[in-house]
């Protein structure tokens, strides 16, 4: 079946749009241009931002308390100093100011819910991104009626863009939704020089059965398999809960759970997530009658070992997303190599959390009901702990084998963990060896890594 999804009343939004400016980095208004036409769509709406305040036929300013969520510190307030239009530019400004003797911040964020809802389309977005230790510019879009499918995440959430004013060097491209709670996340490496200097385009083309997302024009992300629940009931129909009416909305946070706090780097007088322009497209007719993708799980190899290159065979980049991956995080410093059929994990800082130095390998698939089994030898120039788990990075970072401490001494030993998967399939299930924060930086040696089914 086929239908056109356009929304309702919004004829006036598209009128005086057709020109877009937006100053520079140095604040000097640049030549007007035409909206672009984009073959194969119609445009909805657009915002380029070329008038002197904020257009309130399209955007509603969103007042919030701090900690309205993910603990972040801002007041989302309605007033001009934290959202205005200059220069062609929307410009969301994050404002520090003292209250009780305290730091107070203040910032801005601005919405289109119940003035340019829509379903399907396709929207792009220019903007620039502050820099600054826990600041977190977002272009992201939720449902018009929230509680249709049920509160987040099972109402579903599409971010278009994130940025961590603390790592130019990363753009985030995310979809939420389901029962328990599941993500799957794009990123983009940035040049970290320019970043908070230039204008980089943020798009996604949204339709029935499939989500496409680009940074620059280059695709980051794309999803076709999700769903919704409502715990101990069954999956309402794909392709909910994205086949619903969505808004767009725009916003500076401050602190909160991912980017961390504010600290005495963070330069306030630039704290400003600044928009060039917002235009949502829109195909004449999209095609509803979609099938959720049926999950291809892959086989183990010949001796029944989901994990890649468990022997250490192949001295393998464990910098890539192919196989085995090394990461550090949090204060963690160190580096692994693989030698002599294992990897050895070297630490010079154990860094703040346990997973400041981490060996991982993705992809790992999980089926409901059955049982799996991991085992690897590892040992240690002097006693210390480790921690081993099977996450599910995709699925709300749930633990299909628990995090479990693990007590590494100087002698090789074999170590064998059993559990039952009891959740919903999950072809990205991850493989976890956390040698952060455990009071030691003694040297890790891994070696003859296993994870497999085994029978009750």
């Amino acid at each position: 079946m086929k239908k056109r999804w356009l929304a309702m009343g919004l004829s006036i939004l598209t009128a005086g749009s057709l020109l877009s400016g937006c100053g520079n980095a140095e604040g000097t208004a640049v030549v007007p241009t035409e909206t672009p036409e984009l073959e194969g769509y119609e445009l909805l709406w657009s915002d380029e931002f070329d008038g002197d305040k904020l257009n309130e036929e399209i955007w509603t300013r969103e007042e919030r308390d701090p900690g309205w969520t993910n603990n972040e510190l801002q007041e989302y307030t309605n007033s001009e100093e934290n959202s205005y239009v200059k220069d062609g530019c929307l410009v969301l400004k994050a404002i520090k100011t003292d209250k009780d003797g305290k730091d107070y911040y203040t910032s801005g964020k601005v919405n289109s819910q119940n003035k340019a809802d829509f379903t399907y389309g396709k929207v792009v977005a220019r903007a620039k991104a502050p820099a600054g230790q826990g600041l977190w510019p977002a272009i992201w879009m939720m449902p018009k009626d929230e509680s249709f499918y049920g509160q987040w995440p099972k109402c579903g959430e599409i971010d278009i863009m994130e940025v961590l004013g603390n790592d130019l060097e990363t753009g985030y491209c995310t979809i939420h939704y389901g029962e328990p709670h599941a993500e799957q996340q794009g990123t983009f490496k940035f040049d970290a020089e320019n970043l908070a200097n230039e204008f980089h385009d943020y798009s996604v083309e949204w339709e029935p059965g499939e989500m496409r997302f680009y940074i620059d024009e280059n695709l980051v992300l794309t999803c076709n398999d999700w769903f919704t629940a409502v715990e101990g009931e069954d999956d309402k129909p794909y392709p909910a809960p994205f086949n619903q009416p969505f808004f767009v909305q725009m916003n500076l946070a401050v602190g909160g759970n991912w980017p961390g706090d504010p600290d005495e780097t963070t330069d306030f007088e630039n704290a400003e997530f600044v928009i060039d322009y917002v235009r949502v497209y829109q195909k004449s007719e999209y095609d509803t009658n979609v099938s959720k993708p049926v999950a291809d799980f892959r086989a183990a190899d010949e001796t029944g070992n989901f994990i890649i290159n468990g022997d250490f065979a192949e001295a393998e980049d464990l910098s890539d997303d192919e196989n085995w991956k090394f990461m550090l995080f949090e204060g963690g410093e160190g580096a692994a190599e693989i030698k002599d059929n294992s990897i050895v994990i070297t630490t010079e800082k154990e860094g703040s959390v346990d997973y400041s130095v981490q060996l991982v390998q993705p992809d790992l698939p999980m089926i409901k009901g059955k049982k799996y089994r991991v085992s690897f030898d590892a040992y240690a120039d002097e006693n210390r702990d480790i921690i081993v788990c099977v996450s599910a990075p995709t699925a709300g970072w749930v633990r299909y084998l628990e995090d479990t401490v693990v007590p590494i001494t100087t002698e090789k030993q074999t170590f064998t963990f059993d559990f039952d998967m009891t959740m919903k399939d999950d072809n990205n299930g991850r493989l976890e060896f956390n040698l952060g924060n455990k009071g030691s930086t003694a040297t890790v040696y891994i070696s003859n890594v296993r994870v497999e089914e085994v029978s009750e």
